[in-house]
């Protein structure tokens, strides 16, 4: 048998094997020092078995694992190192100060963790330590199961003022710009809203209101978030909640001051462009933005401009066939908003084939109701009043433009002796698409700016509306589920779900710079075919020697190892 004695130290290029006695039984590990800060410090420690176990090794005997276990590990590592990069746990921590000592982690610790799951596997508190479990997230924070109760996340959360938490958002912004160079000279404002499954009788959340739900889910309670996102890659560097009952338009405001201070910090406001769209139109909205300095790529509402509609054709003229594919343009000075302003108008035909078809689809239904109607009015059958028919046919007709492409008229007085005259004509839908289809009118205060600049500038909100509907995916970087019943909560869950966008949408723009394009589900889907595999050996006594490694990588998976720095997280043994 091979003996190895205590007071025996093999040294092995820095590597040296040690012996432990626990429960009267000898058991061997192989540490390894190294000089950390000048200092010696142990870096890695591997078990190795009782002397049996390695006189067997040394042998050469067999060893085949009993069983393995795999843990998720490319996806939650990547996104750690992004959160780590942006230093979330040491601002949140400066920001809140000091936790109790007894506590089981300090609150940017849970804030982080909070994004992480958001991003890679979104799920409640409650399910969070089972999720945990089956991943590598044991090596990336060292922290007992016990503290990671979904009771103790909520303890964290409760230690968040609401006002801290733009300080906060405040310091995440400025280390994001700088530690990953975004560019913030074109910047994108949109807003939207989430529903919720809040209690209509809980008063502990007035954020929580009906409202006009962009989800189509009027029954439920609705928050609202207005986002302002860097163009460079689609970065959310401002977010904004609020009563989902709120228009859209009254928001504005509050969200342009706020970022005009924060952006004052970081630079001249002079150099930044804030790309918006006719939802947020007033000309106290105008005025809030012209007084901070900022430059803007606005739209406005075609209706409000009927001559502008009527320029003929032929003043259009093509922006850039490479860039902008069957679009044509031409500008002018128009009063908007309370002044006279560079306005560039837009005729896109795919845009307008896409509004001819919805427009078909609208004209089918309002037809097929009229048509009813008029078949149950005729031989006398219909005990309807005229009144009531009436708000029938105002309901039939309600959608935008039916009435100009389909007109009607009631004949008769009494019941039974109404009837339905119906009117189509071509040359009325012709006007129509002539007037209105694929055409934008856009504003600037750009004036040496070229069409193809003021189109490329408007045309960047589909940035912030993908960070919506990235939000409200519900398997990755997801808002929901919320299972968060008082305001000062939701507004935490708001924060690290933004948080979460903006880490994922880092993600994206970093692989994207070194030649690989994906999105953020494929990038993600991508990182989490990295697992971690831990091989389980037997042993003579004792617990089982284990071995941990990571599933073979194909090229892009090789190239994101290699991106995000997942070394520094890999198991060594």
């Amino acid at each position: 048998m091979l003996a190895i004695r205590r007071a025996v130290v093999y040294d092995l290029n820095m590597a040296s094997i040690i012996s432990k006695k626990v429960n009267g039984q000898t058991y061997y590990y192989l540490r390894e020092m190294a000089r950390v800060g000048g200092k010696p410090k142990m870096v890695s420690e591997r078990y190795l078995g009782k002397a049996t176990d390695i006189e067997a090794a040394m042998d050469g005997a067999e060893m085949v694992p009993e069983r393995t276990r795999h843990l998720a590990f490319g996806d939650l590592a990547a996104t750690w190192s992004v959160l780590e990069r942006l230093a979330v746990r040491s601002i949140v921590d400066e920001v809140i100060g000091p936790r109790r000592a007894d506590a089981s982690g300090s609150v940017g610790t849970y804030l982080a963790l909070a994004a992480l799951n958001r991003v890679v596997a979104p799920c409640s508190k409650l399910a969070f330590q089972q999720w945990w479990a089956t991943t590598a997230g044991d090596r990336l924070v060292k922290m007992a199961s016990p503290a990671l109760d979904h009771r103790r996340f909520w303890d964290a959360m409760d230690e968040i003022a609401v006002d801290q938490l733009t300080a906060i958002e405040d310091a995440i912004t400025a280390r994001a710009v700088e530690t990953f160079g975004i560019t913030t000279s074109g910047l994108v404002l949109d807003m939207t809203n989430f529903a919720t499954y809040i209690d209509s009788a809980n008063p502990r959340a007035p954020i929580a209101r009906r409202g006009h739900a962009k989800q189509k889910r009027n029954d439920l309670r609705l928050v609202g978030l207005g986002l302002v996102a860097a163009r460079d890659g689609g970065v959310p560097l401002l977010s904004h909640a609020y009563a989902g009952d709120r228009p859209d338009v009254t928001q504005f405001a509050t969200v342009v001051e706020t970022l005009a201070r924060r952006f004052s910090r970081l630079g001249e406001l002079g150099e930044l462009t804030l790309v918006y769209d006719a939802g947020q139109d007033s000309r106290a909205n105008q005025a809030v933005i012209e007084a901070t300095g900022m430059h803007f790529v606005g739209s406005l509402r075609p209706s409000d401009h009927p001559h502008l509609l009527a320029v003929p054709s032929r003043r259009y003229r093509p922006v850039d066939s490479l860039a902008f594919a069957g679009l044509s343009a031409f500008e002018d000075r128009a009063e908007a908003l309370g002044a006279v302003r560079r306005v560039v108008v837009t005729h896109s035909d795919e845009l307008h084939a896409s509004q001819s078809r919805g427009f078909d689809q609208t004209m089918a239904k309002a037809r097929r109701r009229l048509h009813e109607l008029r078949r149950v009015l005729e031989g006398g059958r219909g005990r309807r009043s005229r009144s009531d028919v009436e708000a029938e046919i105002a309901d039939a007709t309600k959608a935008r433009w039916v009435r100009r492409c389909l007109r009607t008229a009631l004949v008769g007085e009494a019941p039974g002796t109404l009837s339905l005259v119906i009117e189509e004509d071509p040359a009325w839908r012709a006007e129509l698409e002539a007037e209105l289809f694929g055409k934008r009118i856009l504003f600037t205060d750009h004036e040496d700016w070229s069409i193809a600049e003021v189109v490329a500038a408007y045309r960047s909100q589909w940035m912030v509306e993908a960070d919506f509907r990235q939000m409200k995916d519900p398997s990755v970087v997801s808002f929901s589920p919320m299972f968060h019943w008082t305001e000062q909560k939701i507004r935490v869950h708001v924060f690290y779900c933004t948080l979460a966008l903006t880490v994922a949408r880092l993600m994206v723009r970093e692989a994207d710079r070194t030649g690989l394009h994906l999105s953020v589900r494929a990038l993600l889907e991508s990182l989490a075919g990295i697992e971690e595999t831990v091989l389980l050996y037997p042993s003579a006594g004792g617990r089982p020697r284990a071995r941990r490694m990571l599933t073979e990588m194909d090229q892009t998976q090789t190239q994101l190892y290699e991106l995000f720095g997942l070394a520094a997280y890999a198991p060594r043994s």
